[in-house]
């Protein structure tokens, strides 16, 4: 399947590129034997972990093949080069070329950087996509990351994640009071306002943190990946929806000078194999998590349950005050949050009587 996407995107390129389709001016060229570029990719992901780790190996292939093995880039995954949260530095740095990981990890370094993964009750997936191709998205976030040298490009979408894992039952708000919970961005900062204590972790850390009572709940991503860690192992109850994380976009991390220096064809390959993942990986979600899910409530017992409805009316009144606060005490993250809930208004104005209202006469 790889293949035959790369070879349809090759199309794309030649037309990027200014080819002028001249048959006959291609074949009297002579062939010159080229030194590949050799690229170094670190994840924030145990090395082909279903999803988030095969997603930059595809991505890498896909590069391979439509530069004809001009571009062959390397993956690592977490801890093979470094630790899994280290990645932005590398980058930055120009230790490694590319990375790929999420941006909200990087909040201390550069607060906006949280809305480019997903922010509390924000942006679905496909209205992520959205915002970032068409709505400016993109152009901001390449603003906030422009002074570490860095070029970020969507690398992938889980799509709405799941609440998280449980071992004691959340009736009511006070039931998050004193809970360790991984739970990173915002959320995170939403979790600490209402008493709670949130933890940052890589997700290979994340099974031993819950065996060991280092932390009480944790959230990953969704049925495909949290059934790959075995989290159904060490909690009871699984809950549902994920409120903080309703459209997670990955990334990949480009160090800005390494990509200057590619030529014009093969920096556009690079952007078209990110756009192909990106897509990739939604669609993988939306079809694997079906029996991930399946297995865990069938097959090993996992008790679903949905957030009450008064929780939710809470997290999303004190995710509203976190967020608002935390933009107006920086200006490069009030100018993100501005333009994030003036596309917000927009799509959702239209979604109610497009995607919601289907989804609702469908039921």
């Amino acid at each position: 399947m790889q293949t035959r996407i790369a070879i349809c995107l090759l199309m794309a390129v030649s037309l990027l590129s200014g080819c002028n389709g001249d048959k006959q001016a291609a074949e009297a060229a002579p062939i010159v034997s080229v030194k590949p570029i050799e690229w170094k990719l670190a994840t924030s992901w145990p090395k082909n972990f279903p999803g988030l780790g095969t997603a930059p190996e595809h991505f890498a292939v896909m590069v391979d093949e439509m530069s004809a093995g001009r571009l062959k880039i390397k993956v690592y995954g977490a801890g093979e080069l470094m630790p899994a949260l280290e990645v932005f530095d590398a980058v930055s740095q120009g230790s490694v070329q590319m990375a790929h990981s999420a941006s909200y990890y990087w909040k201390g370094k550069a607060p906006a950087a949280q809305f480019f993964t997903s922010i509390p009750f924000g942006l679905n997936a496909q209205e992520m996509n959205g915002w970032l191709t068409y709505g400016g998205g993109l152009e901001l976030w390449e603003e906030v990351y422009a002074p570490f040298g860095i070029l970020p490009l969507p690398g992938g979408n889980s799509g709405v994640q799941m609440g998280g894992w449980f071992n004691k039952e959340i009736n009511t708000i006070d039931d998050l009071k004193g809970l360790k919970m991984r739970l990173p961005g915002l959320g995170g900062e939403v979790l600490k306002r209402l008493e709670g204590v949130p933890v940052t972790l890589p997700g290979r850390e994340l099974y031993t943190a819950m065996q060991t009572g280092a932390i009480d709940a944790t959230e990953w991503v969704g049925p495909y990946n949290d059934l790959a860690f075995g989290l159904h192992k060490v909690a009871k109850y699984y809950y549902y929806p994920g409120w903080h994380e309703p459209g997670t976009t990955l990334e990949f991390m480009i160090n800005k000078a390494a990509f200057d220096k590619l030529p014009k064809d093969l920096q556009a390959i690079v952007k078209i194999a990110a756009k192909a993942t990106n897509q990739d990986m939604l669609d993988e979600y939306t079809a694997r998590n079906v029996g991930a899910l399946d297995s865990l409530v069938k097959e090993h017992g996992v008790v679903l349950k949905q957030f009450p409805e008064e929780v939710m009316a809470q997290l999303r009144s004190v995710s509203a005050e976190v967020i608002s606060e935390q933009s107006s005490q920086d200006p490069m993250m009030k100018k993100v949050n501005d333009a994030y809930r003036e596309y917000e208004a927009g799509v959702r104005k239209y979604h109610l009587i497009s995607e919601d209202a289907y989804t609702r006469l469908r039921e």
